[in-house]
């Protein structure tokens, strides 16, 4: 099915939203381990699944035989599928035994994936069940990384979501709160909270760097999303009374910016000291895009749906670095959550959701952009055919949040140009 209909009905030349149904190329949930295990520092990540699960997440994470990861796969064997094993009690033995090995578990998700969901092995009980045998040692939760209709960055979403009904209970008395959504690199958190100090707010994060550190949430608590795929999670936080904080995306020194004015009027703070607290890193980042402005002003860029930032990173390359954004295709568009993302993308731009890949390949190749980004399985495809492309997952596994971070996502962008140029004869 592919229909279009008007963003935005009422507006004079709205953006039309294609919407595409068909096949996908894409990562499963399980991808977001990757980077989620590195930013709980006491977590564990058991995915109950079957080699092949074991195989992407070692691939995706490059871990070496001698590394001790704070991920693994419990792997459904043919006794398991066949119902000659109780999954249950393999289960509880594979915890039991690594809990034992690895006293520094403080939080153990068990994830599940297509097979798992496959032959219905109820993970929710199953936590339930080994909570109580662990507790207060270990707390385990769990949650579903299949890649059956989701995509990658939907486990980072399913993951938080899960997290969001046992955060403590934030004092009813408490004075209003700044949560931040979203796992971020370390360095990109502590220059956000040091930023947030300069305007005059305390901000707390989720998820935290460590299991009892976990922030509180209740009906004083605002919070604004770091990324644009966490609807469920912005849904969790809200049943805890939490408010949301509509807001572009600290993608670029623009998006940045507007991003911390949103969390800034909400809190009331004065205009002159909030530009007072951003002139320093809004110069910085303006200084750093301005060398890549040149090698990027006038150029094409094709977006296959693959991690749901397309529509916050064509809005950056469009309005910043005077890219032209051709064909946006996002897997999911949650329009509340991209409200203002969406005011500020070109009206020119084809916005796509969902996936019809053989009909966006179709477009790609009549296109002929000087940027294609997309997954893994397409980029080698294209790339044969002349095209540069940019890996959509590269864009999850780097710090690219905040005005320090403005040039290095600038940067990514121009690499597969530059790579191209010099092997041109």
């Amino acid at each position: 099915m592919n229909e279009a209909v008007p963003l935005r009905p009422s507006a004079p030349g709205a953006l039309l939203v294609h919407h595409e149904r068909g096949q996908r190329e894409v990562f499963c949930g399980l991808a977001g381990i990757v980077w989620l295990h590195r930013k709980i520092q006491d977590a564990f990540f058991l995915v109950v699944g079957s080699r092949t699960c074991a195989h992407l997440l070692q691939s995706a994470a490059g871990v070496m035989i001698f590394a001790e990861p704070r991920f693994a796969t419990a792997i459904l064997e043919e006794r398991d599928l066949a119902g000659i094993a109780d999954i249950n009690d393999e289960l509880d033995g594979v915890v039991s035994r690594l809990l034992e090995r690895r006293p520094d578990i403080k939080l153990l998700f068990l994830v599940g994936s297509c097979p798992s969901e496959v032959i219905k092995i109820d993970l929710v009980r199953a936590a339930y069940r080994l909570n109580r045998a662990h507790a207060p040692r270990a707390r385990v939760v769990s949650y579903s990384g299949s890649g059956i209709e989701t995509t990658f960055t939907e486990g980072e979403d399913a993951c938080l979501a899960a997290l969001a009904p046992d955060l403590p209970a934030e004092p009813a008395t408490a004075a209003p709160s700044l949560l931040v959504v979203g796992a971020l690199a370390d360095v990109v958190e502590d220059q956000f909270a040091a930023t947030f100090r300069e305007i005059g707010i305390d901000a707390r994060f989720l998820p935290a760097r460590r299991a009892d550190a976990m922030p509180a949430v209740g009906p004083n608590t605002k919070f604004i999303l770091a990324q644009p795929f966490l609807a469920e999670t912005a849904r969790a936080l809200e049943l805890r009374g939490a408010r949301r904080i509509s807001a572009a995306y600290p993608l670029g020194c623009e998006g940045t910016t507007l991003w911390l004015k949103a969390a800034a009027d909400a809190f009331d703070v004065p205009a002159a000291r909030f530009d007072a607290a951003v002139a320093p890193g809004r110069a910085r980042a303006e200084k750093s895009l301005a060398r890549y402005k040149a090698q990027l002003s006038g150029k094409t860029i094709f977006f296959f749906p693959d991690s749901q930032l397309e529509i916050p990173l064509a809005r950056f390359l469009a309005r910043e670095l005077d890219m032209q954004p051709i064909d946006v295709s996002t897997p999911y568009l949650h329009q509340q959550l991209l409200a203002e993302e969406l005011a500020l993308l070109p009206t020119e731009t084809r916005l796509n959701e969902g996936s019809d890949v053989d009909r966006q390949l179709d477009r790609c190749r009549a296109a002929r952009p000087d940027l294609t980004v997309c997954g893994l399985g397409l980029a080698n495809p294209l790339e044969s055919e002349g095209l540069a492309t940019k890996w959509a997952i590269e864009l999850l596994f780097t710090p690219i949040q905040g005005y320090d971070q403005a040039g290095d996502l600038a940067e990514l962008f121009t690499r597969p140009l530059t790579r191209r140029s010099r092997l041109e004869v």
